[in-house]
């Protein structure tokens, strides 16, 4: 077991080594999610600090970008353990968040429609077809059928848009990560430092539109909630 967890991975078109710095624009290119991370913390101060929900989500993007620094430097089995987790802790996290904050389901609905989804995600995770960015699909289809969804409520217009800016943003940074290898013959450091980079703003138009929807400290009631209280006649 302590061997397999060693074990160097050679996945991405810029490694040829099991060297330290044999990945250096698919490591750099992960401080784009610490900028993202602290773009949404100053963002939620401004805002009066008072959503913890959201200030989880800003650690967990910065905790992204720590851990696949660490694996696209030492690049083994289990140095891609910090690179996967955070992952799949911020997309199941912005699930719940969303069916709770966006869509005011109730915690235990809420809860079980993301443990189907983390599992439908799962198996799709088992398919190496895309260069292995399956698993991401149904983010993908969330995302997007999330922003139809607020689009159709009328209210939620602004919201409905951040999220199909991120979906787009998504859709595009999931084809370089899917023809990395392809185009190892013509660009030697491959196509993944651009996912990284692109997710990095996908993530900042997450936790924007999380924090602007959640309470202020000298409001609680949030831009959503107010939307949906009846106005006096």
């Amino acid at each position: 077991m302590r061997n397999i967890l060693h074990a160097p991975v050679m996945d991405y078109c810029e490694r040829q080594s099991p060297a330290f710095w044999a990945e250096p624009a698919n490591a750099l290119s992960n401080f784009a999610f610490i900028i993202a991370a602290a773009a949404g913390f100053l963002l939620w101060r401004r805002r009066g600090g008072a959503d913890y929900s959201a200030l989880a989500l800003i650690i967990v993007t910065a905790s992204v970008g720590v851990g696949s620094f660490i694996f696209h430097t030492i690049a083994t089995r289990a140095a891609m353990l910090l690179d996967v987790i955070p992952i799949a802790i911020f997309i199941y996290g912005y699930f719940l968040l969303a069916l709770r904050c966006y869509f005011r389901l109730p915690t235990a609905l809420s809860a079980a429609i993301t443990l189907a989804f983390a599992a439908g995600s799962s198996f799709a995770g088992t398919f190496e077809a895309l260069n292995r960015s399956v698993g991401y699909l149904p983010a993908l289809a969330a995302l997007s059928i999330f922003a139809a969804l607020l689009w159709r409520q009328g209210g939620q217009r602004e919201m409905a848009r951040a999220l199909a800016a991120a979906a787009l943003l998504f859709a595009i940074s999931l084809v370089f990560r899917t023809i990395d290898r392809a185009v190892c013959p013509m660009f030697p450091l491959g196509a993944h430092f651009v996912w990284h980079l692109l997710n990095a703003c996908v993530l900042w138009l997450l936790l924007r539109a999380a924090i602007v929807a959640g309470p202020r400290r000298d409001d609680q009631a949030s831009p959503i909630q107010k939307a949906k209280e009846p106005t006096a006649a």
